[in-house]
């Protein structure tokens, strides 16, 4: 096992490798504290091009000082324990999240997310944290944003997407034999098995992402449904009119030409501005 205490490894590196190599740089990562490395990694993503908004993380690595930390290069959206032992500023003062949560208004009747507040963490960092109903425990639990600009349900919706990490690694061990298929004590091997069950995993995902996933179509897929919310309030213009043109002649005082032509310009003017939000939307997005 990796650890940075001596006495809970054992079968020690006997291999001489070139520090200049990753095979050196990962035996040091080993020995090293997991949440002082999650900056380095961060940044390793970005230098390689991959682009990302936020950091999402589970309450494990939920802490202040690791969450100021990855906020310096990327936004980070995660889950924060309810313990005594943490504790935030808030009005003035360090409280913990049980302590907070007492002292907020909560909204009234059934809404998921029941509060949200700015407190500060390591160094005054400021930080949003929002109260989520937990309808499976009747219960409550925290998630923070170091971005205080997203409204609350799209910090919820955000971390949502952590699910998709769960999902990877049940399908890793459960069917793709992650830490099943071979047994060694070579590091080297182990990294190497490692990589391939997760080559097999990104093989699997893309193939389902092509034949199942109408997102891969790219802009394609958000124009249609833009254009059928568009469809579908003309639809419902025309079929409003159409009802007033048949209460209009039970009602007997009706002129077919004048009706006409001014039901032929209020469709004209919905058409109009339908196109002029889109042309703002385009706008907005270039």
């Amino acid at each position: 096992m990796s650890s940075t205490d001596t006495t809970k490894r054992f079968c020690e590196e006997t291999k001489i490798v070139d520090k200049r190599c990753c095979a050196y740089k990962r035996r040091q990562e080993t020995t090293t504290k997991s949440t002082a490395l999650l900056a380095d990694m961060v940044k390793r993503v970005r230098a390689a091009g991959i682009d990302a908004r936020s950091v999402l993380m589970d309450s494990w690595f939920g802490m202040p000082a690791t969450i100021v930390d990855i906020s310096q290069h990327l936004p980070v959206i995660c889950m924060v324990k309810k313990t005594p032992k943490v504790l935030y500023g808030f009005e003035g003062r360090r409280r913990d999240l049980m302590t907070i949560y007492r002292h907020l208004k909560k909204r009234r009747g059934r809404a998921n997310i029941l509060a949200g507040v700015l407190v500060t963490l390591k160094d005054e960092h400021m930080a949003k944290v929002v109260f989520v109903r937990d309808r499976r425990k009747k219960d409550w639990f925290a998630l923070l944003s170091t971005d205080i600009h997203l409204p609350d349900e799209d910090i919820v919706r955000i971390y949502g997407k952590r699910w998709d990490i769960e999902v990877f690694f049940k399908m890793a061990k459960q069917h793709l034999k992650l830490a099943k298929e071979i047994q060694c004590r070579d590091y080297d091997a182990i990294i190497a098995h490692i990589s391939i069950v997760f080559m097999r995993y990104q093989f699997f995902a893309y193939q389902c992402r092509m034949k199942t996933d109408h997102r891969t179509f790219g802009d394609l897929f958000y124009a249609c449904c833009d254009e059928l919310s568009d469809i579908s309030f003309i639809e419902a213009l025309y079929q409003i009119l159409t009802l007033a043109v048949d209460h209009l002649r039970a009602m007997g005082a009706f002129c077919e030409e004048t009706a006409q032509t001014f039901f032929d310009l209020i469709m004209k003017a919905a058409l109009y501005y339908v196109n002029l939000s889109k042309n703002k939307i385009m706008a907005n997005k270039i």
